[in-house]
């Protein structure tokens, strides 16, 4: 994790040789955190409302539901088999396009709102836009319930391109009501800088989830794709209606405890504040959303048109949907929890007038991204197909990781820059050229995927493009907006290279302890441990600052 910069350092410890000649200096460095931690020769607590607290929490809670939820795909995937899997992402589009339209634009209104009145320290305003986000969630999901209960037959036929998919879509409606809610009181707590409740509610939902649908299958296999599918989703539902009633709870517990501060505000201002973002949010999502299901769902009928059987297509599908893609999105528990917590700080510092605060945030923001994100793809580039074919029992889903990482990493790039730009209130330019860059995606599949030659790799040429794009763009608005310098050496070069060094270590280390008689598992996990020491140590000798540590060279 990235700490504040160089310039505040009151401490430094050198050692040095004892040559009487003029000699290198190894210099260690400690950024304020870490001597907030060791002052008074002590540890203290870090602050519970900062920015680093927060991202720490949720990325070590990411990390460990991400870790739930990868064994638990590991897992189902053994249970239900590859076209199961399939089917089931065929319905995760759905759910997606349904919270688009139900949830984000609300829940993104929440946080902003919660953080920008509990700056101006007035919780009567933070209440009355829990209750008003609230009623607009009704509405909406009424809207939802009647399309889908009306139309779920020709949905699943003509849309989803399969009938069994139709009692999963059915069971859904829940799942969306109670994810809806969960999602507003989240994000009431990121608002106001409180993550331990939202943290704790995560890991049950998805302790609770694992245990619901491994049971279900347990009692019920075998049956038919279209039960299957349904036992699935009636377990994501029964965690979904746990995790909700927790937060819903909790909220109002930090109500309670809080107390009533500010004057309220009237009410038409309050719904017109929500609307004003929550409008062009959650539109730009149901687009996008739209945009990729539409991708997903004609995937496997475009392979069937360039000739592949419907089982095989299937199976494709749900290698690369439901086995590659998640084990490249395991750095998402960090990009996530950095999103999160980014867009109510900035929210913050932008209704305060602190604009240098700001690009302070962005800087460090940044720079965390490529910090995670290029060693974790340089070491599955190496390790990744040994992993996919151990754990999933799949040798094919290593044929698409290496294009699949570089889209990843522009992806990622592209959901930090966004979600700064929504915290700063700048996302409609950005949210319009990710529409179109949704629309070439959706071009360039409809007529790579048909391509013979091509097959599944037209769809991830136009991913890696289109979200290459994405990030180019996003960039671009938050320099106009902003006036951010990019430090391309520092936040792009120097990451790049140490992690490109890691990689090469990674894979000189796993062809030796392959023919050591280890098993392609051991040998995978220890070249990777062996990798990621290489690209810390060589991220030092660069001086570059890691985990409130720096370590440089000089002379006397």
């Amino acid at each position: 994790m990235i700490f504040p910069d160089q310039s505040q350092i009151k401490n430094k410890f050198i050692f040095t040789g004892e040559s009487p000649a003029p000699c290198r200096k190894i210099r260690f460095c400690f950024s304020p955190p870490v001597h907030t931690l060791l002052r008074g020769g002590g540890f203290t607590k870090f602050d519970r409302t900062s920015m680093l607290y927060g991202t720490l929490l949720l990325t070590v809670t990411g990390v460990i539901s991400q870790l739930l939820g990868f064994l638990y795909r590991v897992v189902l995937s053994r249970f239900i088999g590859a076209e199961n899997m399939g089917l089931y992402q065929l319905l995760m589009p759905v759910y997606a396009c349904a919270l688009s339209v139900v949830s984000v634009g609300l829940s993104v209104s929440v946080s902003r709102l919660s953080a920008e009145h509990r700056a101006l320290q007035n919780s009567r305003a933070i209440r009355q836009v829990i209750r008003q986000s609230l009623l607009f969630l009704l509405l909406l999901f009424a809207l939802v319930a009647v399309v889908t209960v009306l139309f779920y037959d020709p949905i699943s036929v003509f849309l989803l391109g399969d009938a069994r998919t139709q009692t999963g879509l059915l069971l859904l409606l829940p799942c969306i009501l109670f994810t809806a809610m969960e999602n507003i009181h989240k994000h009431y707590f990121y608002g106001v800088g409180q993550v331990r409740p939202p943290a704790f509610a995560e890991l049950s939902e998805q302790c609770i989830r694992i245990s619901a649908v491994l049971l279900l299958l347990l009692l019920f296999l075998p049956q038919n794709s279209e039960i299957t599918v349904g036992l699935i989703i009636l377990g994501l539902g029964i965690c979904e209606i746990v995790s909700a009633v927790t937060l819903v709870m909790l909220y109002r517990r930090d109500i309670r405890q809080t107390g009533l501060t500010g004057l309220p505000l009237p009410a038409k201002q309050v719904r017109r504040s929500i609307r004003t973002i929550a409008l062009p949010v959650g539109a730009t999502s149901l687009l996008g959303n739209l945009m990729t299901s539409v991708n997903s769902i004609i995937i496997p009928q475009r392979l069937v048109a360039a000739g592949w059987l419907v089982s095989d297509a299937m199976s494709a599908f749900g290698v690369l949907f439901g086995m590659a893609l998640p084990l490249l999105m395991l750095p998402s528990a960090f990009i996530g929890a950095l999103c999160t917590i980014l867009v109510p700080r900035l929210a913050q510092s932008a209704a305060l007038g602190r604009r240098e605060e700001i690009n302070q945030r962005l800087e460090k923001a940044l720079l965390s991204t490529a910090l995670i994100l290029f060693p974790f793809l340089a070491l599955m580039l190496t390790v990744g197909p040994v992993l996919g074919e151990t754990l999933f029992l799949e040798s094919s889903v290593g044929d698409y990781l290496p294009i699949l990482s570089v889209g990843v990493l522009f992806s990622c790039y592209e959901s930090v820059m966004g979600s700064a730009l929504n915290g700063l209130g700048y996302q409609k330019p950005a949210s319009l050229f990710s529409l179109f860059c949704g629309l070439v995606q959706l071009i360039i599949t409809y007529f790579g995927v048909a391509n013979p030659r091509l097959g599944l790799y037209g769809f991830l040429i136009g991913f890696v493009f289109c979200s290459f794009l994405g990030a180019v763009f996003c960039g671009i608005c938050l320099v106009h907006h902003t006036k951010l310098r990019f430090r391309i050496g520092r936040w792009l070069f120097l990451p790049a290279l140490s992690a490109a060094f890691a990689g090469i270590c990674t894979h000189l280390l796993f062809g030796v302890l392959s023919v050591c008689n280890l098993s392609p598992l051991s040998a995978a996990v220890s070249s990777a441990l062996f990798g990621t020491v290489c690209y810390f140590a060589a991220l030092w000798t660069t001086g570059m600052e890691i985990f409130g540590f720096r370590l440089t060279f000089g002379r006397d």
